[in-house]
């Protein structure tokens, strides 16, 4: 099943643009596989990133939109990523970035497209956890800035995974929300009112 892109605001794509023309804010950026990449790096796939900031059960908090992403492409492969921000003068280029979760989106994306049911691509991050999800949303009607993860919508952590959650693994969304509740509850500290002792 084709899987849905929703499309970024034109200004978001405009600053990432630019700043892949300007040779400053290239060289600049941490990023030597970008600085060296041959031919034309373009922007693709672009992703809005939403944040869980809170992980309440049995539901889930608000998510927020952070940003949109896109995977900067040169030759056959992604080489980085450029984030973009929303300021008060609108969406903006905010860094360029390579690692471990350029190519695990990438190899994440090209799973779900051999999934028999049609999905929105989204990005969901738990900053909490230290975790990056592709979200897998099941609405493919929306604009991809609003909505919050369906039970039935699927996670697909990417790698690195915090420890014991496998990545590149699809989850339902009912299914990964209690490990991600039990893992994000601090435990009491010992001598503390939670566990009884004096106040």
């Amino acid at each position: 099943m084709p899987l849905h892109v929703p499309p970024a605001p034109a200004p978001a794509l405009r600053s990432v643009l630019t700043a892949l023309g300007s040779p400053t804010a290239v060289r600049e950026a941490r990023t030597p596989s970008l600085r060296a990449a041959q031919g034309p790096a373009t922007p693709e796939l672009p992703l809005p990133v939403h944040v869980l900031d809170r992980i309440t059960a049995p539901g889930l908090s608000a998510t927020r939109l952070a940003g949109w992403r896109f995977l900067i492409r040169c030759g056959d492969r992604a080489v980085a990523a450029a984030e973009t921000m929303l300021t008060p003068d609108g969406w903006t280029f905010s860094h360029f970035f390579e690692g471990p979760y350029v190519t695990s989106t990438e190899r994440a994306l090209q799973q779900a497209e051999t999934l028999q049911q049609p999905y929105q691509a989204r990005l969901l991050s738990v900053p909490g956890l230290y975790m990056l999800t592709l979200w897998l949303h099941g609405d493919c009607s929306g604009d991809g800035t609003e909505g919050h993860p369906a039970a039935t919508d699927l996670l697909v952590p990417l790698a690195p995974a915090p420890p014991g959650i496998p990545a590149h693994r699809p989850f339902r969304v009912a299914e990964l929300l209690p490990v991600l509740t039990h893992r994000a509850t601090p435990l009491p500290l010992l001598g503390s009112p939670a566990l009884g002792s004096p106040a």
